[in-house]
């Protein structure tokens, strides 16, 4: 049930594959909270002591379209995928992540060329340099920081977003999107024909859970579904595929968007219906909180449970806000309900309605 904190696997039940799908500090989050129920670099689950490791291949495919900032400097300096959004869930994977937090996160506030470049960001490029791609660059930092799970940008192209505004207007680049004002109603890619990596598809393909969100709806978790035939081979995957719920609006994202809303803009981006179910809070943001999203017009996301279910999807209710003075998730508690509810989904063969024995409302 949504609440337990005991993370152990369910008798019989194998070591799941996991690919978690996104962009921006959501990603990273989840990854942080799935790492624990993570094998470590090399070691066998079966033979593992610690009974919580129901993760025995972690993979995340990560959004690659910002172009603001250090990322977007080295894009355009050196024509490499912007590396941020991969720094961020290297660090979150890793082993040391404290001490590796400290030195990736790092910005230099000095010097005319490095002022404002991350030393993560740096490093991926200088690596990039020596292997001559950026792919192997990220999988050989990987090895260097014993992540627990492999890292893949969604794709390796040069790509901007342009975003179709409901005043008819368009609006191109991650940037100038996030800073418009108006109302998103369609996104697409610039070239729209991107391919995605072999490995990201196999990783798909093998996957028993595969997660979309939390994130900017528009930004970083909508351009993922554009990449020709990643939403395919998602559909076509036996995995269980479960949506993270934001917590809350986004200006100019998502405001007095739905759960439902959101949803059904990834399923429309996609072109098909992607999720067999729905991870929702239902945990009330604290007033002081609210009071400061109210600032930017955000508040917390309505929980339209009829019609999430009218979009194919089954709403799995839980307490995944954590006690902060942000509204952040509750990644501990999120990555638990996850695995549990793909044990239970996987043992009962039932993806379309709420297995038995868990908390769905």
């Amino acid at each position: 049930m949504p609440g337990n904190q005991q993370g152990s696997a369910s008798p019989g039940v194998r070591p799941l594959r996991v690919v978690a799908i996104g962009g921006g500090t959501g990603l990273s989050a989840i990854l942080r909270g799935l790492k624990h129920f993570a094998a470590r670099p090399a070691a066998h689950v079966a033979s593992s002591s610690d009974s919580r490791l129901c993760i025995s291949e972690l993979s995340a495919i990560v959004t690659v379209s910002d172009d603001g900032g250090s990322s977007g400097r080295l894009r355009k300096e050196l024509n490499m995928p912007p590396p941020g959004d991969i720094r961020n869930c290297l660090v979150a994977l890793s082993e040391d992540e404290a001490l590796l937090s400290r030195l990736f996160q790092h910005r230099f506030n000095k010097g005319s060329e490095l002022e404002g470049h991350s030393f993560g960001n740096l490093f991926l490029a200088a690596l990039t340099a020596v292997t001559g791609d950026f792919t192997d660059a990220v999988q050989h930092s990987s090895e260097i920081l014993a992540s627990r799970g492999r890292i893949f940008p969604a794709t390796t192209s040069h790509i901007e977003l342009e975003a179709e505004m409901a005043d008819g207007s368009r609006v191109r680049g991650e940037t100038n999107i996030t800073a418009s004002s108006g109302r998103i109603v369609r996104l697409v890619l610039v070239p729209a024909d991107v391919e995605p990596l072999p490995q990201t598809l196999e990783a798909i393909a093998q996957a028993d859970l595969i997660t979309i969100g939390p994130g900017s709806l528009f930004t970083s978790l909508i351009p993922n579904m554009l990449v020709r035939g990643i939403p395919e081979a998602i559909v076509a995957s036996p995995a269980i595929k479960v949506y993270i719920c934001n917590l809350m609006t986004q200006a100019n994202e998502s405001l007095g968007l739905t759960a439902a809303d959101h949803i059904h803009a990834l399923h429309e981006h996609a072109e098909m219906r992607i999720f067999d179910f729905a991870l929702i809070n239902r945990k009330s943001v604290a007033n002081a909180v609210r009071a400061r999203y109210a600032l930017e017009g955000a508040s917390q996301i309505v929980a339209d449970l009829d019609a999430v279910r009218s979009l194919g999807v089954q709403p799995i209710l839980g307490d995944y806000l954590a006690d902060d003075d942000k509204a952040r998730h509750a990644t501990d508690q999120v990555a638990h309900d996850l695995i549990h509810l793909t044990q239970i989904a996987l043992v009962q063969g039932k993806t379309s309605v709420a297995p038995t024995g868990f908390g769905a409302e």
